[in-house]
């Protein structure tokens, strides 16, 4: 199980999901499915969002994380902006169906793809490129020798403590490596949450995350051993570098 967050805090948290009626939540039919469900669910195509415990929901940007022709331009854009500092053996952290991962290899770039879920691990493997099922905190091949640990998709937010989620991927890294996250260019510091994924059909476990907004990439960076080198922002996407102290 993870960790509720402990070991960083903001108290400049800003954020503004639309908000929705509560009981939306305990429509009659539904029912609680465990994340492999969840993920097939979402990937059929059915209408999803992410909900919390304050009542608030969002949609879930489903056709950017499939990827593929459904993607817009600016999605596009965005993934493109990754690539390009995915330089040397990457490790794609939370890689769901495997988007980047697969567009790594296809570039000829060694990478590996991990994620919990056995359904995204399959999806990726569907898509010729190489996953592991396996928790980020757990033991990992090549842990300390990785040129590059991939961040997508909001993934430094893993946990609900985006602090420890740096410092596990700095272990990961070799001394001259770099972490890719993408974080909110439209949040404020630091938001935690419990929250969980929905479709009109069904609804996932809640589980811990964490939103980080771009003004507080340096100060977490720096807390996690790591110095900030660039960031780009295409639409509401900030992907930030950071290396190795």
């Amino acid at each position: 199980m993870l960790a509720e967050p402990t070991t960083f805090h903001d108290d400049r948290c800003v954020c503004h999901p639309p908000h929705f009626n509560a009981s939306e939540c305990s429509r009659p039919g539904r029912h609680v499915v465990g994340p492999d469900a969840m993920y097939r669910h979402v990937s059929a195509g059915h209408v999803s969002w992410i909900s919390d415990r304050s009542g608030t929901r969002r949609p879930l940007p489903i056709a950017r994380w499939l990827g593929g022709p459904a993607s817009t331009n600016e999605d596009r854009e965005g993934d493109e902006a990754m690539l390009e500092l995915c330089q040397g053996p990457t490790m794609d952290v939370g890689c769901g169906p495997g988007r980047l991962t697969a567009a790594l290899a296809a570039r000829g770039v060694p990478v590996l793809g991990v994620d919990i879920s056995a359904t995204a691990v399959a999806m990726t493997a569907r898509r010729g490129a190489p996953a592991l099922q396996r928790d980020v905190f757990d033991a990992m091949p090549g842990g300390g020798h990785w040129s590059r640990v991939l961040l997508a998709d909001g993934n430094i937010g893993i946990g609900g403590d985006p602090l420890r989620m740096l410092r596990r991927a700095r272990h990961l890294l070799h001394p001259r490596g770099q972490v890719v996250a993408e974080i909110e260019a439209r949040t404020s510091g630091i938001c935690t949450s419990i929250q969980r994924w929905e479709t009109d059909h069904c609804v996932g476990r809640w589980f811990p995350w964490a939103h980080v907004g771009s003004d507080a990439a340096r100060s977490l960076a720096d807390a996690a051993g790591l110095l900030v080198t660039s960031t780009v922002e295409r639409s509401d996407r900030c992907i930030v570098a950071m290396r190795v102290r």
